[in-house]
């Protein structure tokens, strides 16, 4: 099982979007799970997980330099998630369902 971390402001938002993808994941017979947490844990989460791809949310991206580089140090992916891609309806979570697959297969 493929496993994707969302990094987000609070985690409040982005605890969802995880959980409406993960289930997305779950109906299209594909084995990842998507779970969330504040920007404050992202870089220790980078460094010390086994997460494979990490997703800075949009209101978080004036962290992504950062992230990466801890990404970087690590060799694990850090990308940042389309404002399109970070809508918690259907649509939105396609967008982020096939970024995720995209990026860890």
């Amino acid at each position: 099982m493929k496993k994707a971390l969302i990094i987000c402001a609070a985690g409040m938002s982005s605890s969802l979007m995880a959980k409406k993808t993960t289930e997305y994941f779950k109906t299209k017979g594909q084995e990842i799970e998507v779970d969330a947490v504040s920007a404050n844990e992202g870089s220790k989460m980078i460094e010390n997980s086994d997460f494979d791809l990490f997703l800075v949310s949009p209101q978080t991206k004036m962290y992504f330099q950062k992230l990466k580089e801890a990404g970087d140090r690590v060799g694990k992916p850090v990308v940042n998630i389309p404002p399109q891609a970070y809508i918690p309806v259907p649509m939105g979570i396609e967008k982020l369902a096939a970024l995720i697959a995209k990026e860890v297969e």
